[in-house]
């Protein structure tokens, strides 16, 4: 696979990246052999960046990485960690905590659940309200000069709070959703990315499923049914977009999947794909989608099929979205 770096003249990565996230329970049961047989798929195929979270399964998704990385060298891999949320042992997120002291506490038993000495990336997961962002970079900044952290990042925040971390410490990369259906990041937070040379890892390329009509249906207990693009009259709405992308995806000889991932792709080298899957067949047809070369026509086509403004629905529902630096 092709490789990037991750923001300007930072550490090579490969083009796409990993998102664990669903190999914990998130979007229902994964089944674990499944799961680590798709990570070591995705190091076959040449993917480096690897994406997890503390709270994805209470530990259990470092855990699962921890023993799907076993006996691969610990330089051929690039892990970033977020932190940040609290949970109960039913599962409910119950807050969140981005404190100095948390940053430490978090990393130690991020870095002995994931049998390493260091991890690559280390980022909150969102905007703590209750402590400056300079205060949470400071300590990552700390961990850096212990060698426990290689590099900072940031998830789900706005320009202005982007602007204050990087002055306290060099910023790599920001963590976002972004795709046909979620372009917020356009207007104001992606030229601030740009202008100082932070990478941007992209969650959500495939909207949570809705841009392939082959998973955009609901099934039942559907996890995604929490979602607000998710919910009735909005699902219609959004899966009524997907006819002329898929006809856009005939005509090239592939799924409107894979011209979703390519979009995305072709967006620019800064910005890193996160392919989201506890599967190797869906694995598969996402690195698949990375060997598409898009004209500018192509690229105005996609864009005309799904226009941003047409999607019904918030990606997060409306408790969460006040809770996003990033949507301020």
């Amino acid at each position: 696979m092709e490789l990037t770096t991750l923001g300007r003249g930072g550490p090579p990565v490969s083009r796409a990246g990993l998102g664990l996230m669903a190999m914990s329970g998130i979007y229902g049961p994964a089944d674990e052999a499944e799961s680590i047989a798709t990570i070591h798929a995705a190091l076959v195929a040449g993917i480096t960046l690897l994406d997890t979270g503390d709270f994805y399964g209470m530990g259990h998704n470092e855990l699962l990485l921890r023993d799907a990385l076993r006996g691969a060298p610990r330089e051929s891999v690039f892990i970033q960690v977020k932190f940040g949320g609290q949970r109960d042992p039913g599962g409910a997120f119950v807050g969140y905590d981005a404190s100095p002291a948390a940053v430490k506490n978090f990393l130690a038993y991020s870095l002995q659940r994931l049998g390493t000495d260091y991890v690559d990336l280390y980022q909150p997961a969102r905007l703590d309200p209750e402590v400056p962002i300079e205060d949470t970079v400071g300590a990552i900044a700390e961990m850096i000069d212990a060698g426990y952290v290689r590099y900072v990042g940031l998830s789900e925040v706005g320009a202005e709070t982007i602007r204050r971390a990087h002055a306290v410490h060099p910023v790599s990369a920001l963590q976002i959703e972004y795709s046909l259906m979620s372009r917020g990041i356009e207007a104001e937070i992606l030229p601030t990315v740009r202008e100082l040379g932070i990478g941007v890892t992209a969650y959500g390329i495939l909207s949570r499923g809705l841009l392939s009509s082959d998973t955009a249906r609901l099934t039942s207990g559907d996890p995604r049914a929490r979602f607000p693009r998710f919910h009735d009259g909005n699902l219609e709405r959004n899966v009524g977009l997907l006819g002329a992308l898929e006809k856009l995806a005939r005509e090239r000889g592939v799924s409107a999947a894979q011209l979703a991932i390519a979009w995305v792709a072709a967006q620019g080298h800064d910005i890193i794909p996160l392919i989201g899957t506890k599967r190797r067949a869906r694995l598969a047809e996402a690195v698949a989608a990375l060997d598409l070369t898009l004209t500018p026509a192509e690229l105005a086509a996609i864009e005309a099929a799904v226009p941003a403004g047409d999607v019904a629905g918030d990606r997060y529902d409306a408790h969460s979205m006040a809770a996003l630096d990033s949507e301020r």
